[in-house]
């Protein structure tokens, strides 16, 4: 037969019940803590990074409002009659008559209107378009920011105003159609009949036959002069 149960013991079962379920529910708030704290670690982290978005955002913004700012001034200083492409400088004539240009020769891309120093251009800043120079005759004035563009790429420009002798246009009209990073437009405002112009050189002559032509043409087209030797002349500008 078992021992009976006391009071005692009874008294003795439920101090140890009551003492298993307080360490229970101790070790339920640890637990409950330690999520409490992680969470709020998560959440902490979470606000830290975003606010580093937020400055590194408002940071960039910042740098960008600032370049665009600074565009916007360079935009503004190049309005209305664009850049001065080659400021300083002045010609140079050679014995053989070409002159050379003598200051500097910018070569930005801009889509303002450039103020050259010299009418035909040799160089300076000019049009991202070039005019197509692959033995390419206008009937009509072309711009000079993209016929200076098509000079970069080592072309010969030949003008002509309404001085000129027609046989003289007619001739070299055949003579840039047969080669290859050339082009020839009407240009009024300039002080001869007959310019023949390739980048930083220029040279003047009194008609189609003079020599002076073919050796411009064997010196200058796709030349040492050229910036960008071998860069195309097809699918640019056309009228």
């Amino acid at each position: 037969m078992g021992s009976p149960t006391t009071d005692n013991d009874s008294s003795s079962a439920r101090k140890a019940h009551v003492a298993e379920m307080r360490r229970a529910e101790q070790a339920r708030r640890r637990r409950l803590r330690g999520l409490t704290v992680a969470a709020s670690a998560v959440v902490v982290a979470g606000l830290v990074a975003g606010a580093v978005f937020v400055v590194k955002a408002r940071s960039d913004d910042g740098g960008k409002r600032a370049e665009a700012a600074a565009s916007a001034t360079d935009d503004t200083k190049n309005a209305g009659t664009g850049p001065k492409s080659a400021p300083g400088g002045q010609w140079a004539t050679g014995a053989d008559g070409v002159r050379t240009w003598k200051g500097p020769l910018a070569r930005n891309h801009v889509t303002t209107p450039v103020t050259y120093p010299m009418r035909p251009p040799v160089g300076g800043d000019h049009n991202p378009v070039w005019a197509d120079c692959n033995g390419t005759v206008y009937t009509k004035p072309v711009k000079d920011e993209m016929a200076v563009h098509s000079l970069e790429h080592g072309a010969v420009w030949v003008t002509y105003t309404d001085r000129a002798a027609k046989s003289d246009v007619a001739a070299l009209a055949a003579r840039v159609k047969a080669t290859p990073y050339t082009l020839m437009s009407p240009y009024a405002d300039q002080s001869a009949p007959l310019v023949l112009s390739a980048w930083g050189h220029q040279l003047s002559v009194r008609a189609a036959d003079d020599p002076a032509v073919d050796k411009f043409f064997a010196t200058y087209v796709q030349g040492a002069q050229t910036p960008e030797p071998g860069a195309s002349c097809s699918s640019g500008m056309m009228q």
